[in-house]
């Protein structure tokens, strides 16, 4: 059943018809962390203090010279901004492959996996601006594994929450919520038994609504598809979340 609220925004199952826009959401809605990944990588302490000593050894290397420490710093964070594209364009690369690549039969084709839009009116138009998907697992999943900081209990049924994505003008006007609590409720209906997501540790945005909607962080992780010192150097990590319906 479709969505509406006083911004006139209707949230609906995905139709062919969007791959486009859909696409290019995603685009932008995972390239949009490289520049905040960055900075976060940036302010650490040890990123902080490795800047100085190579801007040092660059002003005394090149006989007390300021561009050559201006340069060596550069080169530095130059070094830490690629990786941080690199997981976030690799992440996009791979996802456009796989189930972004088939939307219809990754998602709506399954009884419990399914993918939504949020479309608004834009200058007489309809408009997608926001998207969110599922996929549901009937397997057995581990659980209670304290290593993992998994829930006890449950038959093993659960779905991955995957893409909560909002367009910057909609933002702040309680669209993600929406879209999360459509999925949520969708979840429920199939009787599944918990949902969990992955979310990168740039995107402070989503982990205060996820938290703020009941899911609880469960594990940390740094295991990405790029070389572990590309991750160690972006100091990108992942956080598990998970919610028991």
């Amino acid at each position: 059943m479709a969505s509406k609220s006083n911004i006139q925004c209707e949230i609906r199952h995905y139709k062919p018809e969007d791959e486009d826009a859909v696409v290019s959401l995603f685009r932008y809605g995972i390239m949009e962390h490289i520049y905040p990944a960055f900075f976060k990588a940036m302010s650490n302490p040890d990123h902080m203090g490795v800047t100085l000593s190579i801007s040092m050894a660059g002003y005394v290397l090149g006989g007390s010279s300021y561009f050559m420490a201006l340069l060596a710093g550069g080169a530095w964070a130059g070094l830490v901004y690629y990786c941080c594209y690199e997981i976030y364009d690799g992440y996009l690369r791979e996802r456009l492959r796989t189930d972004m690549g088939d939307i219809q039969g990754h998602f709506l084709d399954r009884p419990d996996s399914c993918f939504w839009v949020a479309e608004a009116v834009v200058w007489g138009r309809p408009k997608v601006v926001g998207m969110v998907a599922v996929v549901g697992r009937r397997q057995e999943k581990e659980r209670g594994d304290s290593a993992n900081g998994g829930f006890d209990g449950g038959d093993g049924s659960y779905a991955e929450l995957n893409w909560a994505i909002v367009s910057f003008p909609r933002r702040r006007q309680g669209l993600g919520t929406r879209l999360v609590q459509t999925a949520l409720d969708f979840c429920q209906e199939r009787g599944l038994d918990s949902v969990v997501l992955e979310t990168s540790s740039a995107q402070t945005a989503a982990l205060v609504l996820y938290r703020k909607l009941g899911f609880e962080h469960t594990f940390t992780h740094t295991n990405t598809h790029v070389h572990r010192w590309v991750t160690k150097l972006a100091r990108v990590s992942v956080l598990r979340m998970e919610m028991v319906l």
